[in-house]
């Protein structure tokens, strides 16, 4: 497993990679939301900001499910 410095990289590189849509409102306790193009990854913070960054550390763990620790990148055009 991956400790929370290594994810905070990664999670840098593939951020700054992708845009994604974030649709979100307030509950009663907490914000809550999800990703429009994955509407599978929901979750909640207690402010805005800390939703957003629960999306995105969702976000990543979704993408590098089932990845070994040792893997390679390499940006590809489509």
């Amino acid at each position: 497993m991956r400790d929370d410095r290594q994810l905070s990289l990664e999670h840098e590189d593939i951020s700054m990679e992708k845009k994604l849509t974030m649709v979100y409102w307030k509950a009663e306790k907490f914000w809550l939301g999800k990703l429009l193009e994955y509407p599978e990854i929901m979750t909640q913070g207690e402010t805005v900001e800390e939703l957003e960054d629960n999306l995105k550390d969702a976000f990543l763990l979704m993408a590098m499910d089932d990845v070994p620790e040792s893997y390679e990148m390499k940006e590809i055009v489509l």
